[in-house]
């Protein structure tokens, strides 16, 4: 399995160099009072900065610049990868098509339906709208269907931020990453594991939906109830099969859940103690930190602040 990380970290070096001009290099940002707090060194990782409102943007450029300008490509998602997979097709000209669940944000429907690709609503959730993009593209043999992790190009500019994360902050001892599919953790950590000098990566999942945490802890990908939660972007069921599994399971060193109280009292710490406003997956990271504090007590953590596409009426109120 090292050498799985090895190549997906060699995969990064070549990503970033087919995206750098594209994306923005976001700052690690000092923390102005929550690592006072804590007792620790503390860094945000602002990807909440790229320029569509999360990481997404670098997996989308990733996977869209190894095709042909006049590929056809159906994707799935929640709202944020979406967006950054639209982006991606109005810069290099791809003919793409979007799946999104019915409960999607209106204000992620409306950035993805600006770049003037095919929208389609289906799916009572992110995965389930992943499984009907996919047999919608097994029916045509012109059309790829481009999954928002489970894809060896997608994690593989995920793991820039990896690449970012070494350049920006000396001595990391530990990096908290919000878990979904896998694809960030699996593409960071595999750079971390690679290029990095003892590095722990911790993974936070939503106690609502937690299907990376149900698939660690069992081997293999199983079924696991998904309810409502503040981290909407990281939420939804996995592949069987995944690719980011292994990986996943390779590069992770600890394990933390968080409940929806946790989410929301982080959402507010971020909004008034660091002057960040971000959406409730972003705020997972930090809630994980909050939880096992005294564990880390003394050491530089880096927290992925992950995206800022947020229900203004739903998280506003919490800060």
């Amino acid at each position: 399995m090292i050498d799985e990380c090895y190549v997906s970290a060699a995969n990064s070096v070549r990503a970033r160099a087919r995206i750098s001009a594209h994306i923005y290099v976001t700052p690690c940002l000092p923390s102005k009072s929550i690592g006072n707090e804590l007792g620790c060194t503390l860094h945000f990782k602002a990807e909440n900065f790229q320029h569509t409102g999360s990481f997404k943007l670098r997996g989308a450029l990733s996977k869209l610049s190894t095709l042909c300008a006049n590929q056809k490509v159906v994707t799935a998602s929640s709202g944020n990868h979406g967006i950054a997979s639209s982006y991606a097709a109005s810069i290099l000209g791809h003919n793409l098509t979007v799946y999104l669940p019915k409960n999607v944000l209106p204000q992620k429907l409306q950035k993805i339906q600006s770049f003037g690709v095919e929208v389609i609503i289906a799916g009572d959730d992110a995965g389930h709208s992943e499984v009907i993009a996919r047999a919608a593209a097994e029916k045509d043999d012109d059309v790829l269907y481009v999954s928002p992790y489970n894809d060896a190009d997608i994690f593989a500019g995920q793991g820039t931020i990896g690449l970012e994360i070494l350049e920006q902050v000396p001595q990391v001892d530990n990096v908290f990453i919000s878990l979904g599919g896998g694809g960030l953790v699996s593409g960071i950590g595999s750079v971390l594991k690679t290029f990095g000098d003892g590095i722990n990566i911790i993974g936070v999942s939503a106690k609502n939906s937690a299907a990376l945490h149900a698939a660690i802890r069992n081997g293999k990908v199983i079924d696991v109830d998904h309810l409502d939660t503040l981290a909407d972007g990281v939420a939804g069921a996995m592949d069987v099969g995944s690719i980011t599994l292994p990986i996943a399971l390779d590069v992770i060193d600890d394990l933390i859940v968080c409940d929806e109280d946790e989410i929301s009292a982080s959402l507010k710490m971020l909004a008034r103690k660091e002057h960040q406003i971000v959406e409730g997956a972003a705020a997972l990271a930090l809630a994980g930190l909050v939880q096992q504090a005294e564990k880390y007590r003394g050491q530089n953590n880096v927290v992925l602040l992950c995206g800022a596409n947020f229900d203004e009426n739903k998280i506003i109120p919490l800060i």
